[in-house]
């Protein structure tokens, strides 16, 4: 079985890609960059040579026909996932055109089950007090939720007419070997700095990128149904209960102020604008915000293709322990997971 997988060289596509090589299939890659590859899959135990690769942009038609010909099945994970302003046009190109060309081409090529890699986050703001498979897109006014919201209607569009495209929803993900330092890596990097001491009230769903890529492998495995939506495995905090769970982690302190996440809204909006013309990131996010006050839990009954989400101190650890093997935080800020690290190589 040969699986084309877009947006391979990133956090989701890395690990999706490793459980797709595992259950036994064939990969071949769309990448920008080749010599990212390596980088992205041999942390992961995948050695590159067993990847064919087709090198260009999901954004080009004909690159993606290349891509996608001859495949029996479809992960379209390429996408910018950033709450950096200045990405805008960026995230308008990769996540709502490239979204277009992937499915509509894949499609065409006959690709069954064409699975389209959305985010929780399309259905923010939700509607009532919880998300389900039925959840209406979101209409966000933030950019890169607002870009996501839009690739959900056009895989949904897809679904309505009878194509085999399959839809999940992976929850902000943690968890090692982040080829890129991500959103999320980048921002619990932030926390064990002490670069981020005030969290607003609210929170968001919390996931395992190891977990959300086994739902993948088990998807890519099957023909699809016309209407299949399922959610990555994963569990909704609070920020207060974030920050806790990383105490827990690390056995640091971590002195934090948590205020209400609206008030917060101008200043974080102030930092957006002022994102767009200072060069080095700031760490106070419109997005990251406008994410916590507006997110809500999945709902109960909501399909995770009956895949448990393992325990979040374990991803938390994980996450940590990498980040320092890495050379992102410092042993001391790495708290337990560095000290087990240095005693063992001591």
């Amino acid at each position: 079985m040969l699986i084309c997988v877009t947006g391979g060289t990133g956090f989701v596509g890395a690990h999706s890609v490793a459980a797709v090589i595992r259950s036994g299939a064939r990969v071949r890659m769309l990448v920008r960059d080749a010599s990212r590859v390596g980088r992205a899959l041999r942390p992961l135990g995948v050695d590159p040579a067993r990847v064919e690769l087709v090198v260009g942009d999901v954004t080009d038609r004909a690159t993606v026909a290349r891509a996608v010909d001859g495949a029996d099945a479809v992960l379209h994970a390429a996408s910018v996932y950033s709450f950096d302003s200045r990405r805008r046009a960026e995230m308008r190109a990769t996540n709502v055109r490239g979204t277009q060309l992937v499915l509509s081409s894949a499609v065409r090529a006959g690709a069954d089950p064409v699975v389209h890699v959305s985010t929780v986050g399309a259905m923010f703001p939700a509607a009532g007090g919880a998300v389900g498979a039925d959840s209406p897109p979101g209409m966000p006014r933030e950019a890169y939720l607002a870009s996501k919201s839009v690739a959900e209607a056009v895989a949904r569009l897809h679904q309505e007419e009878g194509a085999p495209v399959v839809i999940t929803y992976p929850p902000a993900l943690l968890g090692p070997h982040d080829p890129h330092l991500g959103d999320q890596s980048a921002r619990l990097r932030n926390a064990l700095r002490g670069l981020l001491p005030v969290w607003p009230s609210g929170g968001f769903p919390v996931g395992d990128v190891r977990d959300t890529a086994g739902l993948h492998a088990a998807l890519l495995a099957k023909p699809a149904g016309t209407r299949e939506r399922h959610f990555g495995p994963g569990r909704f905090l609070t920020t207060r209960q974030y920050v806790q769970a990383l105490r827990e982690a690390t056995g640091r302190a971590l002195p934090t102020m948590f205020l209400p996440a609206r008030p917060m809204l101008p200043l974080t909006m102030f930092a957006d604008l002022a994102q767009r013309v200072w060069p080095w990131p700031i760490p106070v996010e419109y997005g990251a915000l406008y994410t916590c006050l507006h997110a809500a839990p999945v709902d109960a009954g909501a399909s995770t293709y009956g895949l448990l989400p393992r325990p979040l101190g374990e991803t938390l650890a994980d996450s940590v322990r990498w980040l320092y093997e890495a050379g992102h935080v410092s042993a001391r800020q790495a708290g337990r997971a560095g000290r087990s690290l240095a005693g063992s190589s001591a």
